[in-house]
């Protein structure tokens, strides 16, 4: 009797559990941390078909392709904390969410306060996800230096 090969088991990438003050929604929550754990086509996937990824200083990264590809060149090495959030109280059309995020991103060369605006599908997929530096201007100065 002959043993078949074990199978090798396809480990998924570390995900991290994040806890956000006032922010339950699960896409947020999935996003932080499909975003530390380097599994930035999961990140994407959490898009609408045609969802936006709005960085700073940056024309919209539109699909998630695009978003994934953006994600792999520029994101790679970041670590985002966030810290408090809250549900703005907008009536968004389509019946829309909108959740504010505070917290830190750490890249490789710096550190800077940042803020996150998800706007959320009744289906729970991202709209849009705007990424705004909260840093001022002098901050952001010695950061090119």
């Amino acid at each position: 009797m002959t043993s078949q090969p074990k199978s090798e088991e396809r480990k998924a990438p570390f995900e991290e559990t994040i806890a956000i003050e006032q922010v339950t929604h699960s896409s947020v929550l999935s996003y932080f941390s499909t975003f530390n754990a380097g599994d930035f086509d999961a990140t994407a996937e959490l898009f609408a078909e045609d969802g936006a990824l709005r960085p700073p200083f940056e024309d919209p990264i539109v699909g998630n392709e695009a978003i994934a590809a953006y994600l792999h060149k520029e994101a790679t090495g970041m670590r985002i904390y966030p810290r408090k959030g809250e549900t703005l109280p907008h009536d968004l059309p389509d019946d829309d969410l909108e959740i504010q995020v505070k917290g830190y991103v750490q890249t490789p060369i710096f550190g800077v306060n940042v803020g996150w605006l998800f706007v959320i599908t009744p289906q729970s997929t991202l709209r849009s996800v705007r990424i705004k530096l909260l840093a001022s201007p002098q901050e952001l100065l010695k950061l090119r230096q």
